[in-house]
């Protein structure tokens, strides 16, 4: 057992599987040039020897299918792709566990489906992250080497790897859907099962591709995230009363997710996971305030008995992309907004220049600066984005 464990926890399982899914440093079988190998063909900071940007570097298009990613030390590594069919899938599904698709997906739900389904997801979400970032920089897994691993992103190489929160997020967010509307909603349950699991699949499986974690960050991922999904089931809709009735939900929303930012595990180098732990408790701590203040003064939150989907019909699409469209407007305003105005008061309490990222990583920059601005988008598109769809007859 502890044989295995070493296997899947090395980088080169990871190798094989790029490989397989034709996906090469450049010079390696089918790399083309060998004098283009990894090793000299590595370009720091985008300059090459003589300070020549080199083929491949990230925005470059690069000839013969040599493409730029980043290597050891932030350097540019080269690399072929022999299969864009996998590199476009894997790309995309790595997409599906960023902030691009949790502002989207996510309020989606909430404006589109149903509220009691996206309240959940929200909340379980928020958990699961909170308790992935903090178990990283607790156990402190390296990440898979590079070489022999081709690594085809860049910030998230500044984090330890176990768990994936990749896979834990996609694992707890397609489960949960699929949990929660299979309990009000008649539909084919194999087809909900089937999409929930390839949805969480593509997405692990796009962690050994981009080379950002071993099988074992995967695979730990997921479990921990399954385990937690069904240790908290049996409370959901206690947890979800709670939220909605409680007179202190206010309060706690915003004070327990503080205490968790502030008091985030310790580093002896900056890492971006305390960053994004404090986005993702705003982003939940906004939104299940906004979610109390329905409840409260503009209708109460009601889970009716299982009923069928809404017949799908044109105007059906059209309203729902018209409420999608303007509620990314407002969060996306919002968020730029909130940014620009929360850090230039943070530069004036604590007087530092806007572009000292030094200071802005600072633990009492930081977590106020990302806490406020997230709420301020979970808040908005709960409550505010609802009441702007009212105005403007889209509901």
């Amino acid at each position: 057992m502890a044989r295995l464990l070493g296997t899947l926890r090395g980088s080169q399982p990871v190798a094989r599987f790029q490989r397989c899914c034709g996906l090469f440093p450049a010079g390696e079988e089918g790399g083309g040039d060998p004098a283009e190998g990894v090793r000299s063909s590595v370009v720091c900071n985008g300059g090459g020897a003589g300070g020549r940007r080199g083929a491949g570097a990230a925005g470059c298009g690069a000839p013969n299918g040599v493409r730029g990613g980043r290597g050891p030390q932030g350097c540019v590594q080269k690399y072929v792709v022999k299969n864009y069919f996998y590199y476009y899938l894997f790309k995309f599904s790595a997409a599906l566990g960023e902030e691009i698709f949790y502002i989207t997906f996510l309020p989606f739900i909430y404006w589109n489906i149903d509220h009691s389904v996206s309240r959940r997801m929200i909340i379980i979400w928020s958990i699961v992250m909170y308790i992935g970032q903090v178990s990283k920089d607790i156990l402190k897994w390296p990440r898979p080497l590079s070489p022999p691993v081709v690594k085809l992103e860049m910030r998230t190489d500044a984090e330890y790897g176990m768990p994936s929160t990749h896979a834990m997020a996609a694992t707890a967010i397609s489960f949960s859907f699929f949990i929660t509307t299979t309990n009000q909603y008649k539909y084919p349950f194999e087809l909900g099962l089937t999409a929930a699991f390839v949805f969480s699949t593509l997405v692990c499986l796009s962690r050994l591709y981009t080379g950002m974690h071993t099988v074992l960050d995967v695979i730990g991922g997921a479990l921990i995230s399954a385990v937690l999904l069904v240790l908290l089931y049996p409370v959901w809709d206690s947890i979800d009363h709670v939220l909605l009735t409680s007179p202190f939900c206010p309060l706690l929303s915003i004070a327990v997710p503080l205490l968790l930012c502030y008091n985030y595990p310790k580093l002896d180098y900056y890492s971006p996971t305390r960053g994004d732990t404090t986005t993702i408790l705003g982003a939940g701590a906004g939104a299940t305030v906004g979610f109390w203040l329905n409840n409260q003064y503009v209708a109460p939150a009601h889970v009716g008995s299982t009923m069928a989907f809404p017949l799908i019909t044109s105007t059906v699409v059209v309203l729902m992309l018209a409420r999608f469209l303007v509620g990314l407007l407002v969060i996306l305003l919002t968020r730029q907004l909130m940014k620009n105005v929360v850090l230039r008061v943070l530069c004036y309490c604590y007087t530092f220049p806007i572009a000292d990222l030094d200071a802005r990583r600072r633990l009492e920059v930081e977590v106020p600066y990302k806490f406020v601005t997230y709420s301020s988008v979970g808040f908005t598109a709960t409550v505010i984005v609802p009441l702007l769809h009212e105005l403007l007859g889209l509901i």
